[in-house]
């Protein structure tokens, strides 16, 4: 039995041909382009070399054989399955694979193995994994992938960090460890990080890969989740630049400054030498050719309370570019200065050559929590169009201190709600509004940048953060169309209600998140219904080169909760996108955008449809059911003169899987 797309449109949009044109002319003038263009023209060769397809993150990929035509006939050709890949299966597979000479290589499991499969049949080739014993794992779990490297003369390399924080350089034909490479192909990452830890037990790991620069590989780092940390002195997330070759250790960059060092002033009263975070948990992206590397910094240690570390925190929420060969810094832009609302850069930034009011840029595009696009010319730094310093509302928690102003781009618009407006409330009927409207009272709410507060009895029990903690954007990012300098971004409404109150028998911290007294059910508005009017699951396409939003659909249909609620009885709600955390993929012909994105996204997420979208219009062309939610980002690659598409999926009850689709064979 053979499971097939369904075709939902069958005939042209009169917009698309216009845009065909378009694209046309568009491709015409990235031809022109200099050479640094190539950061960002896609997976080449019809393989997928890095995480996000090429080293500028664009996920994109120039293969057309797979089109509008006959992406209807998409099958399933292999499927990969990771149940034996640790002591008990994973679930939320989060994984990318790379494709490299017919060889796809991957992470799965509890214990981060490595694995190399055969790309036209799904064969696993080889496994590594490390037994790490006891060492303590924040981010135990598969992760998202592993590097490749190659260098003339030499044996081609992957390279993995593993969940208990070790560098492993293995064998890309064999899997075996590489002896020249550290200690027998392991460097211990909880060395040398730049102040002491335990070397078991702290609490430092990472789940993204490291990218590879020349002979240089950059290392980054995540923590746990930080709403109510134990203590305020937390390992600090600095970046570190390690040899390709041999191991060793080039460059530290101190995401926190120390004495001396520029931005060290902004940690005020000495905060600088004892609070942590402020790591690089997304990936990274790179720019070969300028040999630049382009840092996500998340925030300093405390989401949603600094009153420990007064200042604005550089580089804490930034986006920072380093020379790659010397660990120094080119230029940075804090997004959020001094943040309490855990709007970390939840992505890798995509590099986009843009031609803006005549103007040739080389530009890097960040996608942000709060729904921003932040565009800067990523030679210099400088924004492309300008941001504005405005006013936010202030604090009123004890002890903290908030920035009077935070950075808004004029261009381009933000791509999802910001802020509670009461016009977007949901209206249904009625009786569903006046009940939001109750549920509204209880909190304080108003607009972006409303700062968290503390539950007041017979008041509002915390605040309505929009977009919330998860963000309207996550770490699935965006994607670009280099023919065209569509950014393509998919983004949820999921507001989130952030309270904080004291608790000394948790943390020495003067306060830790809590949800106050309100418990909000389900969608969080009336009847466990969504707060918000639809679309709660959007994909936006941003003409970078304008700065507009050239087109915005829903992303998904209706989630089933909503359609069988009995107070929308006969309510015909229309498409309303689910909140998801899908990933994009673009290639030559078409746009593909799944649901799902992990298993930890906001209420009424999680379908297990992957569409193909018309890339001018967002139409959607055809769907594919998958055998569960998408968990990982789907990538693409050519193979025996067969294009594949391949995904991890999984959900509860359903361990991960890679799940491969192509053409019929002839």
């Amino acid at each position: 039995m053979r499971t097939r797309f369904l075709n939902l449109t069958t005939t042209v949009p009169t917009s698309a041909v216009a845009a065909t044109s378009f694209r046309l002319a568009a491709l015409a003038a990235l031809l022109c382009l200099p050479v640094a263009a190539s950061a960002q023209r896609g997976a080449g060769g019809g393989e997928w070399h890095h995480y996000g397809g090429d080293a500028g993150s664009t996920r994109y990929s120039p293969l057309a054989q797979i089109d509008r035509d006959n992406v209807g006939e998409l099958e399933v050709a292999w499927r990969w399955k990771s149940d034996n890949y640790g002591p008990r299966p994973e679930f939320n597979y989060r994984a990318t694979p790379l494709m490299v000479n017919g060889v796809l290589y991957a992470t799965a499991g509890y214990r981060r193995a490595v694995v190399a499969i055969d790309a036209g049949t799904g064969e696993t080739r080889w496994t590594y994994s490390l037994d790490e014993g006891q060492r303590s794992a924040p981010r135990r779990n598969s992760g998202r992938g592993v590097a490749w490297w190659e260098s003339p003369g030499m044996p081609p390399r992957i390279f993995l960090i593993s969940p208990g924080f070790h560098l492993v350089a293995l064998d890309a034909g064999t899997g075996i460890p590489v002896s020249g490479f550290g200690d027998d192909g392991i460097v211990d990452l909880r060395r040398q990080l730049g102040r002491e830890v335990d070397l078991v037990s702290a609490p430092i790991g990472s789940s993204s890969p490291p990218v590879v620069v020349g002979n240089v590989v950059v290392v980054g780092s995540a923590m746990p989740s930080g709403g109510a940390p134990r203590t305020m002195e937390m390992p600090p997330g600095h970046v570190r630049g390690y040899d390709a070759v041999t191991g060793e250790l080039l460059w530290t960059f101190r995401t926190i400054p120390q004495a001396g060092e520029y931005g060290n002033e902004t940690w005020e009263d000495g905060s600088w030498e004892y609070t942590g975070n402020a790591a690089v948990w997304p990936p990274f992206t790179a720019d070969p050719e300028l040999g630049y590397v382009y840092l996500p910094v998340e925030l300093g240690t405390h989401d949603y309370y600094g009153g420990h570390r007064p200042g604005d925190n550089l580089y804490s929420q930034s986006i920072v570019a380093l020379d790659a060969a010397t660990g120094e810094r080119v230029w940075h832009f804090q997004t959020v200065h001094h943040g309490i609302w855990d709007y970390d850069p939840p992505t890798a930034p995509i590099l986009a050559d843009l031609t803006v009011d005549g103007r040739e840029i080389p530009a890097v595009a960040l996608i942000t929590k709060q729904t921003f696009t932040f565009v800067f010319d990523r030679r210099t730094g400088d924004p492309v169009w300008p941001i504005e310093e405005r006013p936010v509302p202030q604090s009123d928690v004890p002890g903290e201190h908030t920035a009077p102003t935070q950075p808004f781009p004029t261009k381009p618009p933000p791509y999802d709600r910001q802020g509670v407006d009461l016009d977007e409330i949901i209206d249904f009927t009625p009786e569903l509004r006046a009940e939001a409207m109750e549920i509204l009272a209880q909190l304080r709410h108003g607009p972006l940048y409303t700062p968290p507060s503390l539950p007041v009895e017979g008041g509002t029990q915390g605040t309505l953060m929009v977009p919330g903690s998860l963000g309207g954007s996550n770490w699935p990012g965006g994607a670009l169309d280099p023919e065209t300098g569509y950014l393509y971004v998919q983004s949820a409404t999921a507001p989130s209600v952030i309270g904080l109150a004291p608790a000394p028998e948790v943390s020495e911290m003067d306060y830790i998140q809590s949800r106050g007294r309100l418990r909000l059910r389900g969608g969080g508005g009336p009847q466990g219904l969504p707060l918000f009017k639809p679309p709660w699951g959007r994909i936006t396409a941003i003409d970078l080169n304008a700065g507009d939003i050239a087109w915005q659909v829903p992303n998904g249909d209706t989630p089933d909760y909503v359609k069988n609620h009995p107070a929308l009885e006969g309510i015909d709600v229309g498409r309303t996108g689910r909140p998801d955390r899908g990933g994009l993929l673009v290639t030559g012909t078409l746009l593909f955008a799944g649901e799902g994105g992990g298993m930890y996204a906001a209420f009424g997420s999680g379908g297990n449809k992957l569409r193909a979208h018309d890339k001018a219009t967002g139409d959607v062309v055809a769907e594919f059911e998958l055998p569960a939610n998408q968990t990982g980002l789907p990538m693409t690659y050519m193979h025996d003169g067969r294009q594949f598409i391949v995904v991890a999926v999984g959900a509860r009850g359903h361990p991960g899987e890679l799940v491969a689709l192509a053409l019929p064979e002839n």
